[in-house]
């Protein structure tokens, strides 16, 4: 799938994790599993800042969900995925990084298209978690970006 990129300051704030260096790959599958995402078939190891996961998801909307769930995490500087999807390779997925002054209702319209900014509600529940409330979205956040219904 890819490698990603992340902001390493930037994000949850797990146990063992520090800005040098992300939690162990214990405490990544914990948090990962805790939000309902990954089942058995995905495996995670560390390495510095860079985290690599691979395995089977259920979803390309899962795949995205775990990626970002172990980038948005301080310490993550890069995911490094080689998820699959019913052993075939998942596509490349569309995210956005949120820059000082951004809302949600202007990153649906630079997405979607002028007079689209009410989609931004599709954006918060494809990123339920991290973005629980879309009045409080964070410069260096890495959004999934999902595709118009």
């Amino acid at each position: 799938m890819g490698l990603f990129s992340f902001v390493k300051s930037i994000g949850n704030k797990l146990f063992g994790a520090s800005e040098a260096q992300a939690a162990t790959a214990e405490t990544l599958q914990k948090e990962v599993a805790a939000s309902g995402l990954g089942g058995s078939g995905v495996q995670i190891a560390v390495d510095g800042d860079t985290v690599k996961v691979s395995g089977n998801a259920m979803s390309q909307e899962e795949a995205e969900k775990i990626i970002l769930a172990l980038g948005n995490t301080v310490g993550v500087a890069q995911v490094s995925s080689e998820l699959m999807i019913n052993n075939l390779p998942v596509a490349e997925p569309k995210f956005y990084t949120v820059q000082k002054g951004d809302t949600l209702w202007a990153i649906a319209e630079k997405h979607y298209g002028k007079g689209k900014g009410a989609k931004y509600t599709d954006i918060v529940k494809a990123n339920t978690p991290p973005v629980k409330n879309p009045d409080l979205i964070q410069p260096g956040w890495v959004l999934r970006i999902p595709p118009l219904a």
